[in-house]
This record gives C-alpha cells, structure tokens and sequence, in this order.
C-alpha cells in the first residue's frame, strides 16, 4: 500500500495593490509547517521585486539543487561510496520571449570529492541515478542538467 507524503506551506502578504502596478510592495513570507521560521521573499527585481530577498525562481532552482543533494548522499551511502564534500553552483534560465514564460532550464554543477580510492566511474553513474530518483526533477518540466565534477581527496 502507498503512503502519499503530504506537504503544506503558510503564505502571507498585506499591502494595497491600489498603489498601482509598480508601486505595491511584493515582500511576503512563506512558513513550512512544521519546520520551524520562515522565510521573507520577494519577486525578482526583473518584476519590482526586491533584489535583497529570494524570490521564488530561486527557490524553485534551490529545490532542484537540494533534491539532487539529498538523493545522491543516499545513494552514496547505500553503495558505500564515502562522499567527503559537495558543492553546487547551480543556474536556470527563464526566457521572457517563450510562452508561456517559465524556467525552461536548470543546470546543476555539482563539485564532489569523495574519499581517496573510491571509484569515480560509479560515483557518476550514483550522479545519474539520483537525478532520476529526485522528486523534484520528476515534477518540474524544465530541461535539468548535470554537470558534475568528481575527484578524489587530496592525501
């Protein structure tokens, strides 16, 4: 029998949109019960938004990138590969003259060092496998690369 996994976020703005289009404030928050805090966001500056706080375009590309993150450490554990570090310089492109107007491309650029004599080769392949087994890769529509980069630990 399958168990749905169910998630909930608590969002929150007040203003006036009476101002005009560019003149009303799109600072919000957003809590994810039962996670503790929250976060306040904007729109991208692009929209009148304000530049000094995330917007959801990051947040969407931030998902990718933790998703990727978690589902390759677990496979990496399973296979008994010692994972020692992991970076991500992660990008997406969201093109104004498609439409509809969305993220049409996340790029992730994953540093991996893993300890001295683990196979590379099968780390590349945990790469690729988590990148399918990540739910958030499975629910976006955007084209999502990989493009890792795996050495081992200096001695």
């Amino acid at each position: 029998m399958s168990h749905p996994h169910t998630y909930t976020s608590r969002l929150s703005w007040q203003g006036s949109t009476g101002v005009s289009y560019d003149g009303y404030d799109r600072t919000h928050t957003v809590a994810t019960p039962p996670a503790d805090g929250q976060l306040v966001l904007s729109s991208d500056p692009a929209f009148r938004g304000n530049a000094t706080l995330m917007n959801p375009e990051q947040l969407l590309l931030a998902a990718a990138s933790s998703c990727q993150l978690l589902s390759f450490l677990a496979m990496a554990a399973r296979s008994r590969i010692d994972v020692l570090s992991y970076e991500d310089e992660a990008s997406a492109v969201m093109p104004e003259d498609e439409r509809p107007v969305r993220i049409t491309r996340i790029t992730l650029r994953p540093r991996i060092v893993v300890a001295a004599g683990a196979d590379l080769a099968k780390t590349r392949k945990l790469v690729d496998r988590a990148h399918n087994a990540c739910y958030i890769a499975n629910t976006v529509n955007a084209e999502t690369v990989i493009e890792p980069v795996i050495e081992h630990a200096r001695a």
